[in-house]
């Protein structure tokens, strides 16, 4: 390409027995722009209050009641003590704190304690003993 430049030339065709080639180059003045795209229109709002107006419009107290939530770090099953015999790790009004352990995920046969990583009191366990959770998934509500 810098030869044909050096060479004024702007297009160069070869063909040969089972081989074609083709080069062009863009000159001074000849400058191809494609159109800019149309704006696409904006949707309708569907009439729900965004997270931050929600948040707004929600009281100190009530932001407390609403509460944290401790969830799975993982994709497995939820189990809510280390073996059926043994008592829960914490039940609604337990006090915890950020490495308290709050249940055991298991994923392929593989036990996994997981802690709350928040201090706060228990007050509502979302998922039942045995239920499948997935990363993400809301197991305990904290105030």
């Amino acid at each position: 390409m810098s030869m044909m430049g050096r060479a004024g030339v702007s297009r160069l065709a070869l063909r040969e027995e089972g081989f074609e080639i083709e080069l062009e180059r863009e000159t001074a003045g000849h400058f191809a722009y494609a159109p800019a795209p149309a704006p696409m229109p904006m949707a309708a709002p569907m009439g729900l209050p965004s997270h931050s107006t929600e948040e707004k419009k929600m009281s100190a107290e009530e932001k407390k009641e609403a509460g944290r939530f401790v969830t799975s770090p993982m994709v497995g099953t939820f189990y809510c003590s280390p073996s059926p015999d043994d008592p829960a790790y914490v039940k609604v009004g337990d006090e915890i704190t950020e490495n308290s352990v709050v249940c055991i995920i298991e994923a392929m046969k593989v036990m996994n304690e997981v802690k709350a990583g928040i201090r706060g009191k228990v007050v509502e366990i979302l998922v039942k003993n045995g239920d499948p959770v997935e990363f993400g998934t809301k197991l305990l509500r904290i105030v």
